[in-house]
């Protein structure tokens, strides 16, 4: 990695991602690569070799235990019961229910709906009540004799698609680069390597 390299991760840390990494984690997983890029910002955000290839095989090893595939809903289902709880990584959308007064999260390819959440999750992330968000879970399962009731707990839940822009922090780390160190790191986010370019060409 250049020096850039190395201020890009400091600055934006656990959102520099290496694209040549998604298609070796990938394989042949209907993972989305946002889902990846995450996992890979978390794990692989390094210039060290051997640190980038453990980080990979934690990747997989995440996307093994946790990622719900529609197909096997049903037997990570029974691991949340048998276990009582389980992390899943899964697409969540948040309604209000008004009857009762709850917010209320459903898991689409785990196939299951009417799991509370607190207010304050839904305040942080209000786009889940927009759109669904994939999301790293903690779910619980806790049985319950009550007709209305869900034995689905939610115990936590973080994003992994962006659900709130700190635009604040972005401006505090966009200030630690120089106006062409800014336009270097743009042109490799687009996939280019700035020492091909003159100033000109970056520019258009």
């Amino acid at each position: 990695m250049s020096a850039l390299d190395d201020k890009i991760n400091q600055h934006f840390a656990g959102l520099v991602v290496r694209k040549d990494l998604v298609k070796t984690v990938k394989g042949n997983a209907t993972v989305p690569s946002y889902v990846l890029e995450y996992l890979l910002g978390q794990y692989c955000a390094t210039n060290d070799e051997a640190t980038i290839q453990t980080g990979i095989e934690t990747v997989k090893g995440i996307l093994r235990k946790h990622y719900v595939h529609r197909n096997e809903a049903g037997l990570v289902r029974s691991t949340i019961k048998e276990k009582g709880r389980h992390k899943v990584i899964d697409r969540v959308s948040v309604s209000l229910n008004d009857k009762d007064d709850v917010y209320e999260a459903e898991f689409a390819n785990l196939g299951i709906k009417k799991v509370l959440i607190n207010a304050g999750t839904v305040k942080a992330h209000q786009k889940l009540l927009v759109s669904s968000v994939w999301c790293i879970a903690d779910l619980e399962y806790e049985y319950t004799e009550e007709k209305s009731g869900s034995p689905w707990v939610l115990a936590s839940l973080k994003p992994i698609q962006i659900s709130r822009f700190d635009l604040d922090g972005y401006l505090a780390a966009r200030k630690q680069f120089s106006t062409d160190e800014w336009i270097d790191l743009l042109i490799q986010s687009l996939g280019f390597n700035p020492q091909m370019f003159g100033k000109r060409n970056k520019l258009l």
